[in-house]
């Protein structure tokens, strides 16, 4: 084959590239306003499950049988974890099965608080390195690159946990290798570590109120991908993991508790584990736990050197044991979501998660119970004490949820912060059992951060692929812990250990000074700690030298630990953690009103580009220079399907009945299926609003149309 010769890519017309600008623009406002109106359609209707955003939308063939997607994807995940921090390659293949040219989109979670920094793209024998770049230089890059027939690649982040991949110009016949790299904490809880790979995202609630303009609905749709027909079955995005364990002592107790794994021995504190399968579908999060075999945990110090400046990581960790004299009476308010998306297993493990919780509640304790799904009700008009009584009224009430309906978490969380008595200096916890399937996380950040209190947040995630990054997020700005229970086998263990934690008096007040240095330590904002629970800083400075000393109140007693920062060990992985974290605190202070969101993209923007992170303000593009996709051939574009999360109910996440009888039809024959149930909403304004942004998106498309035509007859 005679190898191709190089053509310099000809700028367009910047006349042309703004009037095709305005045409995508149009198009999208148009196609979300549609999306909008059909949400409102279905607002009186009896059934309904989660408000997706963009819908669920089901690939299926014209005489209603399923259809498989043109583009096939397997990705492997190669994991090295050394001492408290991993490194994770991650790398996808875009096969095209079919006779045409494709571009291929692919939405998928990683963990929220993992620092993606590196992209390559790889076309036969050829690398194609990623670079960072603003998130409109790089998608303008990418366009142009796509429009004159070049592969070329697109990672862009539109939440800390959720990123899109595109792929352009793949031949008929042809793989394309996407490979991202990414580095992240490992958890540590009471001397257990833990990491979590997220593998499939959840369909998200979007609350119609959130609908206001063109800009939120293109948010909303951002935050979604089709899901597959379950006539497909679960081969779709096969996953195959590795996972080469360092942690620096020897390992014991290596468990994951979603997937049956397989342990290597590899050298005297090291272990290579895998999927015993070899791979699963990408349908369930997961997770490894270890422990030190001689049962005392390493303290995590480590430092680098980057560009002249020094960063530190240091993990301090309170006492497992904190005895109190007598517990004082607590007030605890339980949450629980019973919408379309926690239907089938998630339901029955919420259920019998607070079954449990309400079964240590003491007769001097007050509680609550808050159930919402797009409606909301409060089992009393106000926290009562936990008599006998009382807690079988609870339990009856608990027994009787069902899955049904949307996902409006706002209400129910104004709802729970209320506090009758905001000058109690008493404990107030509220426990929210979720899996934060939900497109508006700013709006319950935001409410914490104006109206918390002194109320504490615990966020139990539920179900097999939670949105962690609400998880942590409300938990961190509501002085919480956050804890995972991925089926029902894991409710009593995971449960227990939180209730036990809760029980104990958490250190307050926390305050971190450096003594003998000076560092710009994260998080800014500091939370309780628990007994076992691990305080993880971040800091960045001229030198790293004397020691860091944290300091509460646990009880009525100072409490305090230091340690030594000549301790620390090289690392290579600090430098964009610190970054990374940054980043959750400009959104933090986003949150509390502390800084305006223009100011707030700006300084994200800022340090995606001083440290090649992908942000939500900053993207990995990778173009081939050369030409692949012929003159004249058309480019499909395709965005491949998710799995539904292990354990979801499909019926009772799009309201529907249940699956006809074997030798029905279970679903009616036609090309594209879009559920969109019911909401609880305000309908007439909706519609007003829907309408308006319908003519405007008309209006939008009529007249880029009639300027392109002007500009093609310029």
């Amino acid at each position: 084959m005679p190898t191709p010769i190089p053509v310099r890519p000809v700028p367009r017309p910047a006349r042309h590239v703004e009037n095709r600008k305005r045409l995508r623009i149009g198009a999208v406002t148009l196609i979300a306003v549609v999306v909008s109106c059909l949400v409102v359609s279905h607002a009186r209707a009896e059934e309904g499950g989660d408000v997706l955003a963009g819908g669920a939308l089901m690939l299926r063939g014209k005489d209603g049988a399923a259809a498989m997607p043109a583009v096939r994807l397997g990705t492997d995940m190669d994991v090295t974890v050394s001492g408290p921090i991993l490194r994770v390659r991650v790398t996808q293949a875009f096969r095209n099965s079919s006779d045409q040219w494709m571009e291929a989109t692919y939405l998928y979670p990683l963990p929220d608080d993992g620092a993606v920094d590196t992209m390559k793209m790889v076309v036969g024998q050829r690398v194609i390195v990623g670079r960072i770049k603003r998130r409109e230089e790089a998608r303008a890059l990418y366009d142009l690159a796509k429009a004159e027939g070049r592969k070329a690649g697109l990672v862009e982040s539109d939440r800390p946990n959720l990123f899109r991949n595109h792929v352009a110009n793949i031949a008929p016949g042809e793989t394309v290798l996407i490979a991202i790299e990414y580095q992240a904490p490992v958890r540590q809880i009471g001397g257990e570590y833990a990491m979590r790979l997220p593998l499939v995202v959840g369909p998200r609630y979007v609350p119609p109120h959130t609908l206001t303009d063109g800009t939120a609905m293109a948010d909303a749709a951002r935050v979604t991908a089709p899901l597959a027909d379950p006539a497909l079955g679960r081969s779709l995005n096969p996953v195959s993991i590795a996972v080469h364990l360092a942690p620096g002592f020897v390992p014991a107790g290596i468990v994951s508790p979603y997937h049956k794994i397989a342990v290597t021995e590899t050298g005297p504190e090291e272990r290579r584990v895998t999927l015993a399968a070899g791979e699963e579908p990408a349908d369930r999060d997961f997770e490894l736990r270890w422990r030190p075999a001689d049962g005392n945990p390493a303290i995590g110090l480590f430092r680098q050197t980057l560009d002249g400046e020094h960063y530190v990581m240091a993990t301090i960790t309170p006492q497992a044991k904190i005895t109190p004299d007598k517990a004082a009476p607590r007030e605890m308010i339980f949450v629980i979501d019973n919408s379309g998306s926690m239907g089938g297993e998630s339901m029955a493990a919420a259920k019998q998660s607070l079954l449990h919780a309400l079964g240590t509640l003491r007769p001097e304790d007050m509680f609550n119970i808050i159930r919402f799904d797009d409606t909301m009700t409060q089992l009393f008009d106000h926290a009562t004490l936990a008599s006998p009584g009382q807690i079988a009224l609870a339990r009856k009430f608990t027994e009787g949820l069902q899955a049904s309906g949307g996902t409006e978490m706002l209400p129910a969380l104004r709802a729970a912060l209320a506090d009758e008595r905001p000058g109690d200096k008493g404990v107030r916890q509220v426990i929210f059992l979720t899996d934060g399937s939900l497109s508006n996380e700013r709006e319950m950040m935001a409410e914490i951060a104006a109206h918390g209190g002194r109320s504490r947040i615990f966020m139990v995630g539920i179900g097999s692929a939670p949105n962690m990054y609400l998880m942590r997020r409300m938990a961190e700005t509501g002085r919480g812990t956050y804890t995972n229970i991925g089926d029902a086998a894991d409710v009593t263990t995971r449960m227990a250990a939180l209730l036990d934690r809760l029980k104990a008096p958490a250190v307050r007040d926390l305050a971190v000074r450096v003594e003998g240095g000076k560092l710009d330590l994260t998080p800014q904002a500091l939370p309780d700690l628990y007994a076992g629970e691990p305080l993880l800083l971040l800091g960045k400075g001229e030198r790293i030298g004397g020691r860091i000393v944290v300091s509460g109140m646990i009880g009525d007693k100072r409490w305090s630990q230091s340690i030594e920062l000549a301790r620390a060990a090289a690392s290579p992985a600090v430098a964009r953690l610190w970054a990374n974290r940054r980043v959750a605190d400009i959104e933090a202070q986003r949150w509390s009103r502390q800084i305006d969101g223009a100011k707030a993209d700006e300084a994200i923007a800022d340090i995606g580009l001083a440290y090649n992170l992908v942000t939500t303000q900053t993207s990995l593009v990778a173009v081939d220079e050369t030409p692949a996709r012929p003159a004249g051939a058309k480019l499909t574009p395709e965005e491949l399907p998710l799995l539904l999360p292990r354990g979801w109910d499909f019926d009772a996440l799009l309201g529907r009945a249940a699956p006809a009888p074997s030798g029905e039809a279970a679903l009616p024959e036609q090309t594209e299926e879009l559920d969109l149930p019911q909401t609880a909403t305000g309908f007439l304004g909706t519609v007003h609003r829907g309408l308006a942004m319908l003519a405007l998106g008309l209006l939008g498309l009529v007249g880029a149309f009639r300027r392109r035509r002007a500009g093609a007859g310029a």
